[in-house]
């Protein structure tokens, strides 16, 4: 390298550039460096909140013996699914995602993309087991009662780890062959009918199974909210409660529902054989009718909290999931479509991203963990 006086450039070989063409040469590489060291911090933050989260899940649930229940059992496996995603998956991803370039060889390559689709399909599929348990426990309380056990959850979560090992494993067979130097490390698409069976398996079919349970789920539920409380062997209808919530009293109540069931005051009153005076009478109704009106409005903000709940659920998952499965298959599919390297970071940066919001829709929304983690939230502090 030399510098020429005259023209002021500096000669490279056969190729001449001047010293603003080389400034802004440095100033480009600054900035990417920057961006590079920003996308890192703001990765690395979720990684981080990933594994803080799912494992504050377990701890809650290891030391909250009132949680130590089936239903609690599937979301603290749950929680150690998306906790090996943010440790296993998440921070190579980092490495990836930024670098764009892959340098950690073949076996770290098969060891970390086994690993992301293996955890990645098992957290998915344990969304299904926790919606089946719900279906099971709302539709058939009495005698799944009998069978909810931890042994039957455990079988669930072996299910689950079966059918997403057998989705991870088959790129290792065909990958094996092929000994050259990596330059990245991506799942063979080449193989449709592998991209099928991956993409149906861990995404598709678990989303058809969680939509069909949820609004069973959502059905039963609102079926037994609404199943309003019966007094004197009656039950109020509609009318009955508009009439009341006017302020009357239940009037509307016949004498013949009367007769079938009154509640009569222990004392009989003057020869009066039991029977208890209008006024009384009265009074316990326009009670009785104030306190079915309060358990109304308490079932319709149930209602409004369980619709709430499995929209974020299902929402969530959606969101998340759906575009890199739809990426994924139309990229195995169609051979000539191309999608830009940065839409599929995003993509699949969004799906991780389910790991991080599956304990806090498991866990916010539940009144007993809620309690658990304030009352562990309070022994830290003690010590």
């Amino acid at each position: 390298m030399e510098w020429d006086n005259s023209t002021d450039e500096v000669f490279f070989g056969n190729t001449t550039e001047s010293p603003k063409d080389l400034s802004s040469a440095a100033w480009d590489e600054t900035t990417l460096l920057s961006l590079q060291i920003s996308l890192s911090a703001v990765l690395a933050v979720v990684t981080l909140a990933t594994v803080l989260s799912n494992a504050f899940v377990i701890a809650t649930i290891f030391l909250t013996r009132k949680l130590h229940t089936p239903a609690n059992f599937l979301i603290g496996s749950l929680a150690v699914t998306d906790l090996l995603v943010s440790i296993l998956v998440m921070p190579i991803s980092i490495v990836y995602t930024v670098s764009k370039t892959w340098t950690l060889g073949q076996i770290v390559c098969d060891i970390w993309l086994s690993s992301d689709i293996t955890c990645c399909t098992a957290s998915i599929l344990h969304l299904c087991v926790i919606a089946l348990d719900r279906y099971w426990a709302i539709t058939d309380a009495l005698e799944y009662s009998k069978r909810r056990t931890m042994g039957r959850a455990g079988l669930m979560i072996g299910v689950v780890w079966v059918i997403s090992i057998s989705i991870s494993m088959p790129p290792l067979f065909w990958r094996q062959a092929k000994n050259q130097e990596l330059t990245e490390c991506l799942v063979n698409t080449d193989q449709i009918s592998y991209t099928l069976y991956s993409t149906f398996g861990a995404f598709y079919v678990p989303t058809i199974l969680l939509i069909i349970l949820y609004g069973r789920i959502y059905l039963a539920a609102r079926s037994r909210i609404f199943k309003m409380p019966t007094s004197s062997g009656k039950r109020f209808t509609t009318a009955q409660l508009i009439q009341t919530s006017a302020g009357s009293s239940l009037c509307s109540i016949n004498s013949a529902s009367n007769q079938d069931g009154q509640l009569h005051p222990t004392g009989g009153g003057t020869g009066g054989g039991g029977g208890g005076s209008p006024l009384f009478m009265n009074n316990v109704k326009v009670k009785l009718a104030d306190s079915v009106l309060e358990r109304k409005r308490l079932c319709a903000a149930r209602e409004r909290k369980a619709t709430k709940t499995l929209g974020i659920i299902l929402g969530a998952f959606i969101v998340c999931w759906l575009p890199f499965f739809v990426v994924t298959l139309v990229m195995g599919i169609c051979k000539d479509c191309w999608f830009h390297s940065v839409l599929f970071d995003v993509f699949t940066w969004l799906g991780y991203l389910n790991s991080l919001i599956n304990p806090i829709i498991y866990t916010v929304f539940n009144d007993e963990f809620k309690q658990a983690f304030h009352k562990l939230i309070k022994f830290k502090r003690c010590y």
